[in-house]
């Protein structure tokens, strides 16, 4: 008869468990904070609600619900992967957790695949949401859904590395400050709530380069417009994403 062995096994759990467990952990941090929760969802939500009911801006010949459901989608990425993720991670890094995360079995860049897994994550719940919304609110999205989720997975990509970028270099002070501030410029700006067109044609060519122009644009060509996958929206993000994840791994400080 073989004695049963109690005996303790150490060792670190497999690496996509312990990145699971991370994403899930920065989730739960991301939905209970009411600043991320406020970016997230709550404030998406009552632009699409409020601009879409009430006759307060001119989209055209378009529906207001039409034009807007793209737009808010866009900014929807950009709150979670750029502003929200800029400014935890900066507190995270001035308090020291990045640098004690890091020195776990988890490892850095566990750590940062389970932050990009988390990201993803709340946008699946904020695009649910937003497109329950939207729908409730008269919109019939059309064109590939494919097109439109490889135009949010660029997005995703562009505007992490940018929050990353910030949140890496700057103090903590400074990063709350300028991402909320560039939060707010670029949905001035970037065709989330006013065609592009309003604005004077000098600058209309910089607007269109920024990356929330090109996923709103690129957004709201294939669901409003039913369009094919559109080839400038897509090079710009993917352009943004090469040049800010690059000065990322280049810039990036743990502490």
């Amino acid at each position: 008869m073989t004695a049963l062995d109690f005996s303790p096994a150490p060792g670190a759990a497999p690496f996509p468990r312990m990145v699971l467990a991370q994403a899930g952990a920065e989730v739960r941090a991301m939905l209970r904070n009411g600043e991320q929760l406020l970016l997230t969802l709550i404030i998406p939500v009552l632009l699409l609600t409020g601009f879409s009911l009430a006759p307060l801006i001119d989209v055209g010949t378009e529906r207001r619900v039409d034009f807007l459901a793209p737009g808010v989608l866009a900014l929807a990425v950009m709150s979670t992967a750029f502003t929200g993720q800029a400014i935890a991670t900066g507190f995270e890094r001035r308090y020291g957790v990045l640098k004690r995360l890091g020195a776990t079995p988890l490892s850095r860049s566990g750590l940062m695949l389970a932050k990009t897994a988390a990201v993803v994550a709340v946008e699946v719940v904020q695009a649910v949401v937003i497109v329950a919304v939207g729908l409730a609110l008269g919109w019939r999205p059309h064109g590939s859904f494919l097109s439109a989720a490889l135009l949010v997975v660029l997005g995703t990509a562009a505007f992490s590395g940018l929050g990353l970028l910030m949140a890496g270099t700057l103090r903590a002070e400074a990063t709350l400050a300028a991402a909320n501030l560039v939060y707010l410029v670029l949905l001035g700006v970037g065709g989330v709530m006013f065609p592009l067109t309003k604005f004077p044609a000098g600058v209309r060519p910089v607007l269109e380069a920024l990356p929330i122009s090109a996923l709103t644009g690129g957004l709201r060509a294939v669901l409003a417009q039913g369009a094919a996958l559109p080839l400038v929206p897509v090079a710009v993000l993917a352009a943004w994403a090469v040049v800010s994840l690059g000065l990322v791994s280049r810039t990036f400080r743990w502490e």
